[in-house]
């Protein structure tokens, strides 16, 4: 086995030893190209900060699997690797109270403070007494004439639908006596306008009607902790919090939006690395959303009818939210206990490919998804903790899957999500098994714990099969703890546990659901259509326990199991 080391103070034209390490990942990526056999590179500790995406092509996959891998890997003294898209803030001056940072052209969406998350200034809404148009918004208010940069303005829309939260910027702010024209950056408001239309009991709404707040003008410098990027005058704001010092806060500013891009590599390990601090900049040009990490940027609107007077539009076709860690069409590649945190987009994207195994990690402090994988053979995602994703894009689940084959989801821990906990799509074979979601469905509505969509194969041979799952605390009003919806057919769901859910399921949905059988499960109130299932419903044997107390007692062993595996110390 061959062996290279990068370290901070190492040179890439040294050999790449213990005592004369390389400088660079890109410099180990190459010398692991020449070597005949199986390749460890040694990460020293250290931020590890890229002026550009560590990419690996087919010609990456070495004679033997190669291995990136924190030094000390597996021991007590492995050391904090980070592999940092980040660009620290230094140079601040004190502006009534405000730090201000030259920047000049930085872009980005994220500032994190000794590593927390700072969060854009913000106001409550817009002021006024407001009318809404299909180019914008007049309020009778003149607060907005006083905002000092309006095309880094941006409006938030949550709750639409109540499962979406969309964001649109503003192009300009004019007027004068008593009336103010805000006027929206297109094309992001015209696709607002086009997709959000519904009729509800009556009620019908058009467009995405008045923001639920709006962010990022120096003016909402108002709650400490929190910041703004002017980009009219290059200038980054902070307020501080009351303990923080320029001199020894540590401020940095994700600037890259992809960290590692792996396409169709083979045989690639990466162990005990931390990936932190990337951006996504898309949003700035709108981020019309739809559902889950979709959103919206033309191609045309259908309308899906629910019986009589309702109804509600949708894309034609949509768009994912991406990952800042990317691999596509790979084979028997395994990330194994790293951690993906202060990340702008989704932390783990997976398209394609064979093999594919996600072990042990944590991922935190996300704007989007954890994980997202589309399409691929045999990917395994087991024993990870997510917790704190969503931070940005609402709708975004903790684990998604969906066009896969003999897909495991297993063992996890998810928490403190906006929306759901783990999604499956239309796909085949896919396990989602002993997984633990609490908190789930936070902000949006229409999801659950675990939410299944689609048909999941074509028979009982090649079905999905979600068992052993403990779902608790599904928290906004309208959702369903185990959620099987549109059309899901080929599914057993079996020994789950459900309890503190607004609704623990529902066996009626539209479209009607097809050969999925609910055996066995636990939950504390009745799902919705238990009395007198679907014709594509077998619902058999399940328990229904209202005390709390009862319930746990009956679910030991099924709780026991559910969940990380490592907080029992066992092995995968």
């Amino acid at each position: 086995m061959f062996q290279f080391h990068v370290a901070l103070d190492g040179d890439d034209s040294s050999p790449g030893s213990l005592e004369r390490p390389f400088r660079t990942l890109d410099r180990a990526r190459i010398a692991a190209r020449e070597a005949d056999g199986d390749v460890v590179v040694q990460v020293r500790a250290g931020t590890h900060a890229l002026t550009r995406p560590f990419e690996l092509t087919e010609r990456d996959s070495g004679r033997g699997r190669v291995i990136y891998q924190a030094y000390g890997y597996g021991t007590p003294e492995q050391e904090e690797v980070v592999i940092s898209g980040g660009r620290p803030i230094t140079q601040w001056r004190t502006r009534d109270g405000v730090w201000v940072a030259d920047v000049h052209d930085l872009d980005t969406r994220q500032l994190y403070v000794d590593g927390r998350r700072a969060a854009r200034a913000c106001i409550a809404g817009l002021p006024g007494a407001v009318e809404a148009s299909t180019t914008g918004y007049v309020t009778d208010s003149a607060e907005p004439r006083g905002w000092r940069s309006p095309a880094d303005v941006e409006f938030v829309f949550r709750g639409v639908y109540p499962w979406t939260e969309g964001r649109c910027g503003v192009a300009e702010v004019s007027g004068d006596g008593g009336s103010t024209v805000v006027t929206m950056a297109r094309p992001a408001f015209g696709w607002a306008v086009e997709l959000y239309n519904s009729t509800w009991d009556g009620q019908t709404s058009s467009g995405p009607g008045l923001p639920t707040s709006i962010e990022n003008d120096p003016s909402f410098l108002r709650e400490p902790g929190t910041f703004v990027l002017d980009r009219s005058r290059g200038e980054l704001l902070y307020l501080p919090r009351p303990e923080e010092d320029p001199a020894r806060t540590r401020v940095v500013a994700p600037v890259l939006e992809t960290l590692v891009k792996a396409v169709g590599v083979r045989n690639v390990t990466f162990r005990g690395l931390m990936f932190a601090d990337a951006t996504w900049l898309r949003p700035n040009r709108g981020f019309v959303h739809y559902h889950g990490a979709n959103f919206y940027e033309g191609g045309g609107i259908e309308t899906a009818v629910f019986g009589e007077g309702a109804s509600v539009t949708f894309p034609v076709t949509s768009v994912t939210i991406p990952a800042c860690v990317i691999f596509e069409d790979t084979t028997g590649v395994e990330i194994e206990n790293c951690r993906f945190t202060r990340l702008g987009a989704s932390g783990l994207g997976v398209a394609g490919g064979t093999g594919f195994a996600v072990l042990g990690c944590d991922f935190d402090t996300l704007s989007a998804s954890a994980v997202t994988v589309s399409g691929g053979e045999g990917v395994s995602i087991e024993d990870n903790l997510v917790g704190r994703a969503g931070l940005e894009y609402s709708g975004s689940p903790g684990i998604a899957v969906t066009g896969t084959r003999g897909c495991l989801v297993a063992n996890n821990e998810i928490r403190d999500v906006p929306h759901c906990g783990i999604v499956a799509g239309p796909g085949e074979g896919t396990r989602i098994l002993r997984n633990l979601t609490v908190d789930t469905m936070r902000v949006l509505a229409d999801g659950g714990g675990v939410y299944m969509s689609g048909a999941q194969g074509d028979s009982a041979d090649n079905g999905a099969l979600v068992a052993g799952n403990v779902i608790k605390d599904t928290r906004t009003p309208y959702n369903f703890g185990l959620y099987t919806d549109y059309g899901a057919s080929w599914v057993i769901v079996e020994g789950n546990v459900v309890m503190r859910a607004d609704n623990t399921s529902v066996l009626q949905v539209a479209p009607p659901l097809e050969n999925v059988v609910y055996r066995g499960n636990f939950w504390d109130a009745d799902p919705l259509g238990h009395d007198d299932p679907p014709s594509g419903v077998v619902y058999e044997g399940n328990v229904t326990v209202k005390d709390t107390r009862e319930l746990e007692a009956a679910t030991g062993d099924i709780q026991a199991k559910a969940g990380l595996l490592r907080r029992r110390g066992l092995p995968l």
